[in-house]
C-alpha cells in the first residue's frame, strides 16, 4: 500500500508515523485507514518484535479533521464515507464504527507490543489512537484532552472518579497528570522522547522475538481481564450513546478558531485556572 498520510519504516522495531504536521495530524479517513494498514504489515513482518507509533511535527495529533481537507474530502466519497446527510443513520452510524471503534480494538489486540510516543498536543482522537497502543511514552510538555468520543475508554484510562473530574470540567491534563493518573507509563524531556523510547522498544521486540508465544499470551491475557471486567461492553454502549447524542444534535461545537468539536480554547482556559492546584501537587509539567 502506498501511504500518504503516515510514514511506515519496518524493521525489528517498526515505526508508524503520523505524516501531517501542516494539520498538527489532524486524523483525516485516509490517515486513519493507512494507521490500520500499516499495523497490520508490521504485524505480518517476520522481523519486525514491536511498533513504535509517533507524530511528525508540532504535536502527535490534535484528534479528528473535522473541516477536511478538499482531497480528503474526495477520498471519504471514493472510499464511502461522506456526511450523515448523504447516509441512512444506519449506514452513517457504521461507518463511525468502523473507523473509530473497530479500528481501535483490533489495534488494541495486535498480536505485538504496540508503544505510543507522545509529543505536543494529544485531543480526543489523539487520545483514541494512543488508548489502544499498549505501552505510552511522553514528553514532559505533552498536553492530553481526554472527551466523551466515539472510543470512549477514559474511565478505565483514569479511572472513573478522575474521568469524572476532568471532563466535567473539560480541560487539557498535563503529561505529569497522565502519568500520575497511570495513562502514560513513563516521562522524558522533549530532547531524550524518542531516544528512550526506541531502546525501551528495542528491548521489547529483543524479547518478543526471542520469547514470541510467552509475551503475546502474556498480552492477551492481560487484555482478556480488562474484556472481562466489561471494557467491550462499555465501549460499545458509549459508542451507542455518542451517536445518539450526535443525531440529536446535542453535540457542544465552537468555530474552528477556537477549537471545534473538542472546544481546545475552553480546555486551554481551564487548565490555565487548574495551575495553581496543580502546582501544589507537583502536577504541573
Amino acid at each position: 500500500m502506498a501511504y500518504e498520510h503516515i510514514i511506515y519504516e519496518p524493521g525489528k522495531v517498526a515505526r508508524i508515523i503520523l505524516n501531517r504536521p501542516r494539520y498538527l495530524n489532524a486524523q483525516s479517513y485516509r490517515m486513519l485507514e493507512e494507521l490500520d494498514a500499516a499495523l497490520k504489515e508490521a504485524v505480518k513482518d517476520p522481523a519486525c518484535g514491536c511498533i513504535v507509533l509517533s507524530g511528525m511535527g508540532r504535536a502527535f495529533s490534535v484528534g479528528h479533521d473535522i473541516g477536511g481537507t478538499e482531497e480528503d474530502k474526495q477520498y471519504r466519497e471514493q472510499h464511502g464515507y461522506v456526511t450523515k446527510t448523504d447516509l441512512t443513520l444506519f449506514e452513517w452510524t457504521e461507518g463511525m464504527r468502523k473507523l473509530y471503534v473497530d479500528f481501535q480494538r483490533v489495534w488494541r489486540n495486535a498480536p505485538k507490543p504496540t508503544i505510543a510516543m507522545v509529543h505536543g498536543y494529544c485531543i480526543f482522537g489523539g487520545w483514541m489512537v494512543v488508548a489502544a497502543m499498549d505501552v505510552i511514552f511522553a514528553a514532559e510538555d505533552a498536553q492530553f484532552l481526554p472527551g466523551f468520543v466515539e472510543y470512549f475508554s477514559v474511565p478505565w484510562d483514569i479511572g472513573p472518579r478522575r474521568a469524572k473530574e476532568i471532563l466535567f470540567e473539560h480541560r487539557f491534563i498535563t503529561a505529569r497528570e497522565a502519568y500520575d493518573y497511570g495513562f502514560v507509563n513513563r516521562i522524558f524531556s522533549a530532547e531524550t522522547l524518542e531516544q528512550e523510547t526506541m531502546a525501551y522498544a528495542e528491548r521489547v521486540a529483543d524479547n518478543y522475538l526471542t520469547n514470541t508465544v510467552w509475551v503475546r499470551l502474556c498480552k492477551f491475557s492481560i487484555n482478556h481481564m480488562e474484556e472481562t471486567l466489561g471494557l467491550n461492553t462499555e465501549i460499545e454502549a458509549s459508542f451507542n450513546n455518542f451517536c445518539l447524542m450526535t443525531t440529536m444534535g446535542a453535540r457542544s461545537m465552537a468555530k474552528p478558531s477556537q477549537g471545534g468539536f473538542a472546544r481546545t480554547d475552553v480546555a486551554k482556559a481551564n487548565l490555565a485556572l487548574s495551575r495553581p492546584w496543580l502546582e501544589k501537587a507537583g502536577l504541573s509539567k
